[in-house]
């Protein structure tokens, strides 16, 4: 075991901290949305370029993945930030607020990307490691069914580019800035949608009996589908099904035709998605056909369970506790969002931790959000020493 001095330590990268906010307020002040992330991945690989990586551009979309090899060792490891922004007006008024109106980083990919950065000049300059690190830029997380992860395994990510095991990290607002929390086994959920058209017959309102009025038999499918977690699945495990939408009629003395719902469906385990799946598909088709109406189901599988495997985080809170100390590194609560580094846990070992962003942050995907610069040293550092001690020799 090499000495830990040889290791990177957070005052490693206290000398970077100006140059890594600057980074990071740069790509705040100029975010893109899933899919449009031409400029934010150009500026990405011209660093990595003039840092002597080996850049290879728009894997799956605007994706960058760079490599770089220190010494003979055949081990490699893969660390992954997210490039995208969403399409939020940001009112946080700071002076390096979003330039694009309608468009903001407000989930912190900014960070996550300079955090990476960071980490992949220090170790272009040090090279105290023996194997391959590959770094993954992705666009498109926030896409969806449109997922910038499954469009860069769908381009031969693993092929073209193979490696041991994957890492990757979330900001997590409410844990103190710079503070890191990991959980082996499920840790984020599942995110499926259902879009359901429920057609019956319209007519006059004051003549219901003339009519199959889809609208009372949406509100009996609504109650009858909050039954499903509290009935259907077992106490002990966690589970969401919730109506987000209905939309119906538009006009108070007209029963309409028709009316739509639609569904975010959630869980932590792939046979509790399975049963959650064939539970609402048969109580939609029975409440709606009992009324004498039609269903139409639109169900929509999203990204999986993200499921960290217990080695790999396991050597990640280690490297964690070196890093900052065991006081502040703890296990993370199961996490109801979702994430499409699951795509990439399906197919490699590996880990997504959180990276603490304040405990007075402003939440994910809100107007006021920022990420937080005080961790920036930290997550460079982590990933320093992540791929370091992962490639010892």
């Amino acid at each position: 075991m090499l000495n830990d001095n040889v290791f990177a330590k957070v005052s490693d990268f206290q000398a970077m901290e100006a140059e890594l906010t600057g980074i990071r307020h740069y790509l705040h002040s100029n975010p893109e949305l899933s899919c449009e992330e031409a400029e934010t991945a150009r500026f990405v690989a011209e660093k990595l370029e003039s840092w002597g990586y080996e850049v290879t551009r728009n894997v799956g979309g605007h994706g960058v993945v760079a490599r770089l090899t220190a010494g003979t060792g055949k081990k490699g490891i893969a660390i992954r930030a997210d490039m995208d922004a969403l399409p939020i007006t940001e009112e946080t008024g700071l002076t390096y607020a979003s330039q694009n109106l309608g468009k903001m980083h407000a989930c912190g990919h900014d960070g996550h990307t300079t955090v990476l950065l960071g980490a992949a000049e220090y170790l272009s300059r040090t090279r105290r490691f023996d194997g391959t690190v590959t770094l993954i830029f992705q666009p498109a997380e926030e896409a969806g069914k449109f997922s910038g992860a499954r469009a860069m395994i769908a381009d031969g990510l693993f092929e073209r580019f193979p490696f041991d095991a994957i890492f990757g990290l979330h900001n997590h607002p409410g844990a103190p800035e710079g503070n890191i929390l990991l959980r082996p086994g499920p840790m984020m959920a599942s995110a499926d949608t259902v879009n359901i058209i429920i057609r019956g017959i319209g007519g006059h309102a004051s003549r219901p009996h003339l009519t199959i009025d889809p609208v009372v038999i949406a509100c009996n499918l609504v109650v009858s589908l909050q039954t499903i977690v509290s009935r259907n699945v077992d106490p002990t495990q966690t589970a969401v099904v919730t109506v987000g939408t209905i939309h119906a009629g538009n006009a108070v003395n007209v029963i309409p035709e028709y009316a739509k719902l639609a569904l975010s469906v959630r869980s932590f385990d792939p046979k509790i998605r399975d049963l959650l799946r064939a539970r609402i598909v048969k109580l939609t088709q029975s409440v709606v056909e009992g009324h004498g109406a039609t269903a139409e189901i639109d169900y929509e599988s999203g990204y999986p369970v993200v499921v960290n495997s217990e080695a790999e985080t396991n050597f990640a809170r280690g490297v964690a506790e070196e890093l900052i100390g065991p006081e502040r590194v703890s296990t993370c609560h199961l996490i109801p969002g979702s994430e499409d580094f699951a795509y990439f846990l399906e197919h490699k070992p590996g880990s997504f931790l959180r990276l603490g962003n304040g405990l007075n942050s402003a939440i994910l995907h809100s107007s006021k959000y920022d990420f937080a610069d005080g961790s920036l040293t930290t997550g460079a550092a982590l990933w320093a020493r992540l791929v370091e001690r992962y490639l010892a020799s």
